[in-house]
């Protein structure tokens, strides 16, 4: 995908910095937005905060008033659901007017406030780290960083998961609730968060803390940045600009995309930080990283419905083709490169970075959320037979689970914007604005609909309606004659008065979009919608052959199938026609999304080898029980993964992996009753190494390595004894090795042993 703000050869609009309405002055009408809306709050209402407040009072040395949720919060990571929690029930608050969330907002202040008290010293956590066999609170953690005692392999902070990054949540969700429920004692336990942790930062020296920045630690660059505007407090100004994480930073400052091979949502919240500093300072730096980070996602690493990253990681630049299963387009990311995208435009008033938020926001957000469940998915594969696999409502709480709470709060935030003196609408979803400056009704089934009317009840100075980059064609009609001045991305209206009838049509053209890296992997667009084939419910197994096209023309043609944004494949589609609707609105289908585009005659002589790589696709994963991509943060900490320091992650090239050195690595994998075999990736190129690879604390193999130059990865098949297996849900996989062999091992797999 390829979203530039400003397209090569066009003329620059001038900057006109603008600010979005706030969202209590928003409300959403009937629309899939509204429904949206409504299964959040309902997932929001059943929810109990003292659940979330467990580890939080239980640190504090008090007791917990309701017993602890599962999944992630019943891990290290606990207490980041609650400061999404938090931050949810503030924007649903802002976005209804509907007091039940304000007043859980309160509760849960209150609740933080007795916490800090009893803590005496503005710490409140619910984190907890393993300590001698035992799982303690996560405060020791801080106290060890306040001493100078910083360990950390990049995935950890002094063996707690990622405590920075809850604390982050939290300190967030407390200034959330100040600026969207109104609430007071927002600020008053955010300064308290800001003064514990605070307080450590300042005693730690430069280098100190750009260690600790290593492991993932949120928005807090922007909390603190945040904190700063509300009290004009030059200390938090100070602490949030030492935070600035330079090892990621000052290569985008340079104009230099080192992306490749890191976690993605451990960036971006970053770089947000950075656009908040900007704004703070005029730092023109921090705006060079901003802009120059937004330009290289969205441009090089991004996929057709505008999310990114494949588990959880971004690969080399423009480099997509190979990057399609499971794990594509993790939730978070599309959340926070939206609010990123809002910094920008605030700046410029562009509204061409308007068609990066549309897409991101239709085709990723809105496909997060089951509209009828409430619940939300963590990735979005992209992959052609993958169904969406969503969250159950208390025993997962995954990052996902947080952020699609609050990215389903908001729906309204985006829509309607100060220019200048102007009024623009830069979505076309079904609200109301009640403002000082202006008051509209818009009535649309958008994106469903290629019109809108939006009825002038108190007429602003101007107003500005966003052409999206995908329509070439609009009509603007007020009170049934043609009007309006295209200026800059927008069709401008002066001259209105309340009662005033404003008629929008935007066309929507169908058209294709193909890999960057891949003219021949292509997908399908709508207007703003990607389309997807719909290969069936995702509760019922898909074992078909991905869905291809045969054609000869330039630009391949689907068959309008009698309504907006329905097609189908016809005599192209092989192995046959196939109706492709819009992707965000397949909740429980198994789609394809990217299509392989072949010739005539090309189709001839390919047509085996394809279906024989769909087959062996096929194969690979009905046979799979388990497997963990080493190096990565989410499958280590779900695998139990140790191992000496020195089993470093493999960081200069764009695939994570593991180093095997003097030392272990270990992890665990599940396994299932049958022969089994353990699949290992290593690097091709490697011979001549020695380590053992173990089993449950059994040698399974001493292993050097062939090594062949020409070949990315060498995949070596271990049986599996069964007396090593037997009556086990899982097994403990462990590499040793006597000396530093500085040998790379990127996967291993559990497999059910191939039929004969």
């Amino acid at each position: 995908m390829a979203v530039g703000a400003t397209a090569a050869g066009a003329v620059t609009p001038e900057a006109i910095p603008a600010t979005p309405f706030p969202l209590s002055q928003v409300r959403l009408k009937p629309s899939i937005f509204l429904t949206s809306i409504e299964a959040n709050q309902r997932y929001l209402l059943s929810l109990s905060p003292d659940r979330f407040l467990h580890n939080f009072r239980k640190g504090a040395g008090m007791e917990p008033r309701g017993q602890v949720y599962g999944g992630w919060e019943a891990r290290g990571i606990a207490g980041h659901s609650l400061g999404h929690y938090l931050s949810a029930v503030s924007l649903m608050y802002a976005q209804t007017g509907k007091p039940e969330f304000r007043d859980l907002a309160a509760y849960v202040l209150s609740e933080l406030k007795t916490i800090q008290a009893k803590h005496g010293d503005g710490y409140a956590g619910g984190t907890t780290v393993g300590r001698n066999g035992q799982e303690v609170d996560g405060k020791i953690i801080y106290e060890e960083l306040r001493k100078g005692d910083i360990r950390t392999s990049g995935f950890d902070l002094n063996g707690g998961w990622v405590p920075l990054y809850t604390y982050h949540k939290v300190f967030a969700g407390t200034l959330d609730a100040h600026q969207h429920a109104g609430l007071t004692d927002g600020l008053s336990v955010a300064t308290g968060l800001g003064d514990y942790l605070g307080t450590i930062l300042e005693g730690l020296s430069d280098a100190q803390i750009q260690e600790i920045l290593r492991a993932e630690h949120g928005g807090l660059t922007e909390s603190y940045a945040e904190l700063y505007a509300r009290t004009q407090n030059p200390r938090w100004l100070t602490l949030s600009q030492r935070l600035r994480h330079r090892a990621i930073v000052d290569p985008l400052a340079a104009g230099r995309d080192e992306l490749a091979g890191k976690h993605a949502n451990t960036q971006i919240p970053k770089i947000v930080g950075s656009a908040r500093l900007y704004e703070l300072t005029q730092n023109a730096e921090d705006a060079r990283i901003a802009r120059f980070f937004w330009q290289t996602v969205t441009r090089d690493h991004s996929y057709v419905i505008g999310g990114n990253s494949d588990h959880e990681h971004f690969g080399a630049p423009r480099q997509l083709a190979n990057r399609l299963d499971q794990q594509t387009c993790e939730a978070c990311n599309s959340y926070n490169m939206l609010r990123l995208t809002r910094h920008l435009y605030g700046w410029s008033g562009d509204a061409a970075l308007f068609d990066f938020y549309e897409r991101a926001h239709l085709n990723h957000i809105m496909s997060q959320q089951d509209p009828q469940t409430g619940m939300f998915t963590y990735f979005t594969g992209l992959a052609s037979g993958l169904g969406r696999v969503h969250s159950d409502p208390t025993n997962d709480f995954w990052c996902c689970v947080g952020s699609g709470m609050e990215s389903h709060s908001k729906h309204g935030e985006s829509i309607y914007w100060k220019r200048g003196d102007d009024v623009a609408v830069n979505l076309y979803y079904a609200s109301t604005l009640n403002a000082p400056e202006a008051q509209l009704e818009m009535d649309t089934a958008f994106p469903l609909s290629d019109q809108m009317v939006i009825t002038v009840r108190k007429a602003p100075k101007s107003l500005d309606l966003r052409v999206p980059g995908w329509c070439d064609a609009p009509v603007l009609r007020v009170n049934g004659k043609a009007a309006g001045v295209r200026q800059g991305g927008y069709l401008r209206l002066t001259g209105l008065k309340s009662g005033d009838r404003v008629e929008l049509r935007l066309p929507m053209p169908l058209r294709v979009e193909a890999m960057p890296d891949d003219a021949k992997l292509i997908a399908f667009l709508s207007g703003p919608l990607v389309l997807a084939g719909d290969l069936g419910p995702s509760d019922q197994p898909w074992e078909g052959v991905d869905p291809a096209l045969v054609s000869d023309e330039a630009a391949p043609q689907l068959v309008a199938a009698g309504g907006l944004h329905q097609y189908r494949l016809g005599t192209r589609g092989k192995p046959g026609d196939l109706s492709l609707t819009p992707f965000f609105l397949q909740h429980r289908n198994r789609t394809a999304v990217y299509f392989r585009r072949f010739g005539s005659a090309e189709w001839v002589g390919e047509e085996a080898v394809w279906r024989q790589a769909a087959k062996d696709r096929a194969d690979m994963a009905a046979r799979t029980v388990d497997f963990i991509r080493l190096g990565e943060q989410q499958p280590e900490t779900d695998h139990a993964f140790d191992g000496t320091p020195n089993t470093a992650t493999i960081t200069h090239i764009a695939e994570r992996g593991r180093l095997i050195q003097k030392g272990y690595l270990a992890f665990d994998l599940k396994i299932t009753d049958g022969p089994l075999v353990l699949q290992v990736a290593y690097a091709g190129r490697d011979r001549n190494k020695s380590f053992r690879l173990l089993v449950e604390g059994q040698v399974l193999a001493t292993e050097t390595l062939p090594g062949e130059a020409t070949v990315a990865r060498n995949i070596l098949t271990y049986l599996l004894p069964p007396a090593l297996t037997a009556g086990k849900s899982k097994v403990r996989v462990r590499f040793e090795a006597d000396r530093d062999q500085w040998a790379y091992v990127y996967e291993a797999r559990i497999l059910r042993a191939a039929k004969v």
